[in-house]
């Protein structure tokens, strides 16, 4: 059994228009939101053993929230520029190439892409998977390159809104 879990980035500024939409940081909520889900994901879960990043910031400082939430529990942290706007079926493929030492990933990245992968796998249509929401799809497979439609369901979804 391998398990993902997909979190799209914490709320982004707008504020500075002179970034590129890659060089976005966190605004004030996202900065709130992203250690919030974190502790809420570590009381949950407990464990995680390899973190993947797009390779945006607002991806990226997300991320570092959740590392630190689980502190010394994560053997690899790895930035994967492909999950930057990436299409259900290249999240797909990053996560078909994840290490199969590891039993449990959280993978960081962006909508639309989120959103339509979640649906893939979700038996009660999802609408939007909003900033800092977060996926769980379990798949009964041994190694993480069998990955496919056939064999993930969704079994978490969560967001700041809905902890509140």
């Amino acid at each position: 059994m391998k398990e993902v879990y997909l979190i799209r980035h914490a709320k982004s500024s707008w504020s500075n228009e002179s970034l590129t939409d890659h060089d976005r940081p966190l605004n004030k909520r996202g900065k709130r939101d992203a250690p919030k889900m974190a502790e809420y994901l570590k009381e949950t879960i407990d464990t995680i053993d390899v973190i993947v990043s797009s390779s945006a910031k607002r991806a990226l400082r997300t991320a570092r929230q959740f590392e630190a939430a689980f502190e010394d529990e994560i053997e690899e942290f790895l930035i994967e520029s492909d999950l930057y706007h990436a299409s259900r079926g290249e999240i797909l493929r990053v996560i078909s190439e994840i290490d199969n030492k590891y039993d449990r990933a959280l993978v960081f990245g962006h909508n639309p892409g989120y959103t339509s992968f979640a649906n893939l796998f979700s038996t009660i249509y999802i609408e939007n998977v909003p900033t800092t929401g977060i996926v769980g799809v379990k798949f009964d497979v041994n190694n993480w390159n069998e990955v496919s439609e056939a064999n993930g369901n969704v079994f978490f979804f969560t967001y700041p809104k809905k902890l509140d």
